[in-house]
């Protein structure tokens, strides 16, 4: 990319752009859904999210936009030392060109800075641009899901060593 590339910490004025960009995302690729991030309420509340312990989410902004972001969070029944990779997406423009794989490895980094082993996702099979990533970045199949997160229609579960 030629452009102006930042990623940072979340603020708290980004919430309504990251939501903007999640829902786009998830209404590009037919998984607009129950169960999902998409009805999810903390969707409109990332930055607040993201104060909890042992998380964090990045956002990049490309020229002055925020096209995108990816965190990691200790969603609850989570094995020991296992974070959870969450809200990955990022806006159609921006794909391919190595965004998505820059905002997982800082997350990774973070992950190891708070002790974490273990880095687990969930995802649907119609975001699979992003499932091409995860296994091209080494998360395996798991045959049931990590954790309590509450999103009942992600059907794909992967997990990888830090």
């Amino acid at each position: 990319m030629n452009n102006k590339l930042e990623i940072r910490p979340i603020q708290p004025e980004d919430n309504a752009a990251l939501a903007s960009v999640i829902r786009s995302v998830l209404e590009e690729f037919g998984a607009a859904k129950p169960g999902t991030v998409y009805t999810d309420p903390t969707t409109d509340q990332l930055y607040e999210l993201f104060q909890t312990p042992q998380s964090a989410y990045f956002v990049a902004v490309l020229d002055g936009e925020i096209v995108g972001g990816c965190g990691i969070y200790p969603t609850k029944g989570l094995p020991e030392g296992c974070t959870e990779l969450v809200k990955l997406y990022l806006a159609s423009v921006t794909r391919g060109k190595g965004l998505g794989k820059a905002l997982m490895e800082r997350c990774f980094e973070i992950a190891k800075e708070n002790g974490y082993t273990e880095i687990y996702l969930e995802t649907l099979p119609e975001l699979h641009i992003a499932v091409g990533l995860y296994e091209r970045l080494g998360f395996e199949y798991l045959e049931k899901p990590y954790g309590e997160s509450g999103h009942f229609a992600c059907d794909l579960w992967m997990a990888k060593e830090l």
